[in-house]
């Protein structure tokens, strides 16, 4: 790596259950030569293995759950295909287990005294695998753990299906012992030029792993609420404490350039979610509550003023879509062509966010939502130049190489950025735990503060991590007018007095009322995992939140598709009789009482953890 001396100087051809084929491009020692591995290199390259945010996983899932959960819209609209499961990606677990696990092995080769010195180290990765292991049982499940990624060191190559209730239990008691290892044991190796997480602050990878039992805590709420309030209050109350600042935040970036893959560093380069835009329900409540988050979740859509003005000059005043068309302070002049005089309402940047409609088939009711999806044809100026007036999710925030064009009118010189930015990541921080944390506080948990006090400093905790975010990826519009192209562009930057501004309206605070706090608690959550699709599927779907008939952020209701048919889990494939795990595969699906395929069955058919949780659409129990 260019950033971060990130070499792994043992790779054993039997350590890898997944491919046997392996990149020595980067190692400086002939591959045959090497017999013994480097605690500090398999730390850092289960770092840099850690992805919880891959491709498959955005171009497939997050599509499907945006709709789900009522976030996105198909960009054709919402139809009978939401009903459609989507493909369980592999298991990710196993990117770090297998590092974890030869860490071990080498660790068991040393004295004792020299093996001890590596004991943060593998705390630290087990960190990572448990996060990695609730990620993948999230989709799916009961997943192989405890036996996987061993087969190197004379485990199984069919290594068993862990049942999800034993993983939580297993998780929270591994995640103790990293939290002691890592705050208690001294004459330790643990290198910052290896860790591009926390730069060797291993208090900080402590409270990474206390707040990670909160990530647990909230699954559990449907099947052991006692002990999931239990586990909130142990946590409010450690010695180690949470993660509760910038600084300890798990957000970052791997590299800024590699060797061996710039996925590493850019994440990817294919494009995702390129037919899924935002809600309007979603979209709406942020722009109406003043949320700065709608800048950096969603894009602006491509109509600035440059543009409303061409299509006025062309007479074509009847082609700007109606709801920009309201916000719009024109007047019309001589010839009856209209001139724009600037924007109405919140003005920019907000007028440049509107979603999609949530009715069903509205892709088919050109009559009534032709301004959203006919906009290919009414807002087509000529062959080269069609404006999309509503808001996509903002790509740049997933992955780097992504060229932007700035919209400008035929005629005028292209404005383009086609730099390529080093991906920075989110995974768990301050925002996320206090709003758990709120959360635990309403069901009756007993904390140190109130539910009140937990949301609020989450909720602006939550605004300055997608403005870092957004600096960070550099996505467009932030920090830049493009030249004062059009004289009423602005800039998407956090202004100071927004998250103030915010928190003043009745949808954002907190009243003492238990029911709609707690609905407002898990919209939050749900706005908040907008970058992590997966923890906005399993917010929504143990909370039932967005709510049916909510007066705050409404979910929704379909006759065509009843909530009943909408997946709570990824779909399964039959596994081939020549699959060495056909068995173990089998036996799996059996005892969770799963059914290979899609329809219905991805409804009632549920993983353990979101058993008697609330139906979608339901609110909270």
């Amino acid at each position: 790596m260019k950033k971060y001396i990130i070499t792994l100087t043992l790779v054993v051809v039997s350590l890898f259950t997944i491919s046997c084929n392996d990149d020595f491009a980067d190692v400086n020692t002939d591959p045959s030569a090497v017999t013994k591995g480097d605690p500090s290199f398999l730390f850092a390259q289960s770092i840099l293995e850690f992805e919880p945010q891959g491709y498959t996983y955005w171009f497939y899932n997050a599509s499907s759950i945006f709709q789900w959960v009522q976030t996105g819209v198909s960009t054709g609209g919402a139809s009978s295909t939401i009903a459609d499961g989507a493909p369980s990606q592999n298991f990710k677990a196993i990117d770090v287990l297998k590092y974890a696990n030869e860490l071990k092995y080498v660790r068991s080769t040393m004295a004792e005294e020299e093996s001890a010195q590596y004991a943060k180290y593998a705390a630290a990765m087990d960190v990572l695998c448990v996060y990695m292991g609730i990620f993948d049982s999230d989709f799916i499940g009961n997943i192989p753990y405890t036996e996987a990624a061993q087969a190197a060191h004379g485990g199984t190559l069919t290594p068993k299906y862990d049942q999800v209730e034993d993983l939580y239990n297993l998780w929270l008691t591994s995640l103790d012992e990293d939290i002691r290892v890592l705050t208690t044991a001294t004459d330790q190796v643990f290198l910052s030029a290896q860790d591009p997480v926390y730069r060797g602050k291993t208090e900080s990878w402590a409270k990474l792993a206390n707040s990670l039992k909160l990530k647990i805590a909230a699954r559990m709420i449907s099947q052991n609420r006692v002990k999931a309030l239990e586990v909130a209050r142990e946590v409010a109350t450690a010695s180690c404490g949470v993660i509760s600042s910038e600084a300890e935040d798990f957000l970052f970036n791997k590299a800024t350039s590699s060797t061996s893959s710039n996925d590493y560093a850019y994440h990817w380069e294919n494009g995702v979610l390129t037919s899924v835009g935002g809600s309007q329900t979603m979209i709406d409540f942020m722009v109406n509550n003043r949320d700065p988050r709608v800048r950096f979740i969603f894009k602006k859509n491509t109509w600035n003023a440059k543009v409303v003005q061409l299509f006025f000059d062309a007479k074509r005043e009847n082609d700007v879509p109606k709801y920009i068309m309201d916000n719009v302070d024109y007047e019309v002049g001589t010839g009856g062509i209209y001139k724009f005089k600037g924007w109405k309402g919140a003005g920019e940047p907000w007028v440049r966010y509107y979603g999609l409609p949530l009715a069903f088939d509205a892709g088919q009711q050109a009559g009534i939502y032709g301004d959203w999806f006919n906009y290919d044809v009414k807002c087509k100026y000529d062959a080269n130049y069609t404006y999309r007036p509503y808001s996509m999710f903002q790509d740049e925030m997933i992955y780097g190489r992504i060229n932007f064009t700035y919209p400008t009118i035929p005629g005028d010189a292209a404005i383009q950025d086609i730099e390529d930015t080093p991906w920075w990541g989110m995974y768990m921080t301050t925002a996320e735990v206090n709003l758990y944390l709120a959360e635990f506080s309403l069901l009756g948990a007993n904390l140190p503060e109130g539910a009140s006090s937990y949301y609020n400093k989450a909720i602006a905790a939550s605004v300055k991590e997608y403005n870092r975010l957004a600096k960070e990826n550099k996505i467009p519009y932030y920090g830049a007018t493009y030249n004062n192209y059009d004289p009423f562009e602005k800039s998407i930057d956090l202004v100071d007095g927004e998250i103030e501004t915010m928190m003043s309206n009745p949808s954002y605070k907190l009243t003492g009322d238990k029911a709609s706090d707690l609905e407002k608690v898990y919209i939050q959550q749900v706005m908040h995992f907008s970058m992590q699709p997966i923890d906005q599927y399993a917010t929504a779907r143990r909370s039932g939140v967005p709510k049916i008939g909510s007066s705050i952020f409404p979910r929704a209701d379909y006759s065509q598709v009843p909530t009943s048919s909408i997946p709570r889990r990824m779909a399964l494939n039959q596994p081939a009789p020549t699959d060495l795990m056909y068995n173990v595969l089998v036996n799996s699906y059996k005892e969770q009482g799963f059914t290979v395929g899609s329809g219905t069955i991805l409804n009632s058919e549920r993983v353990w953890q979101d058993k008697d949780a609330p139906q979608w659409g339901q609110g909270p129990k």
